[in-house]
């Protein structure tokens, strides 16, 4: 199963925000950890049906991030997280 990097950012008064870096305007955000880890998987397969699913961007490695610059930077006050896509296309009727 593909897996999404995903940057998890808390300020001390909002929830944790999830963005991907390989998605750009993706994100979602939970009053918990856990829960924003959940929205977060949710947002991917709904992304993904959004655009149509063949024109979703591949999930990049962990070692291509780390040598992205803007990616390192990012990371400086974040966890960092892999969130599992699961994306269903529905058949054509």
């Amino acid at each position: 199963m593909p897996h999404y990097i995903a940057l998890i950012h808390k300020d001390s008064d909002s929830s944790y925000g999830v963005s991907f870096p390989d998605l750009p305007g993706v994100v979602s955000a939970g009053d918990t950890i856990d829960e924003a880890m959940r929205h977060a998987a949710e947002v991917l397969a709904f992304a993904a049906e959004d655009w149509g699913g063949t024109r979703f961007p591949s999930p990049r490695t962990i070692d291509e991030l780390r040598a992205d610059a803007t990616f390192r930077e990012d990371t400086v006050d974040a966890v960092v997280a892999a969130v599992p896509f699961q994306f269903v296309a529905e058949a054509a009727q």
